[in-house]
């Protein structure tokens, strides 16, 4: 084996998977915003819910299969 597969071998077993994503990275990604200042203002104006609560906290983070609504449409988190 080389070295550098002994090393993308250690890479990998290192790697930690994603628990969580913030409302608005989760925004920017499904592009309901351009920018994360976007994002913000759009959270911040009480325009999103997660799993049917009105959310205005920027960083809140996401878990796997909530549910983020934006006007009437739905947009399910997968991680």
């Amino acid at each position: 084996m080389s070295t550098n597969e002994l090393l993308d071998k250690k890479i990998e077993e290192n790697k930690i998977p994603e628990e969580y994503i913030e409302l608005n990275t989760f925004i920017k990604l499904q592009g309901l915003a351009a920018t994360g200042g976007q994002a913000k203002i759009l959270i911040r104006s009480g325009a999103i819910k997660v799993n049917g609560t009105l959310e205005t906290r920027n960083k809140k983070k996401l878990q796997e299969s909530d549910v983020v609504e934006y006007e009437e449409k739905k947009y399910i988190v997968k991680i």
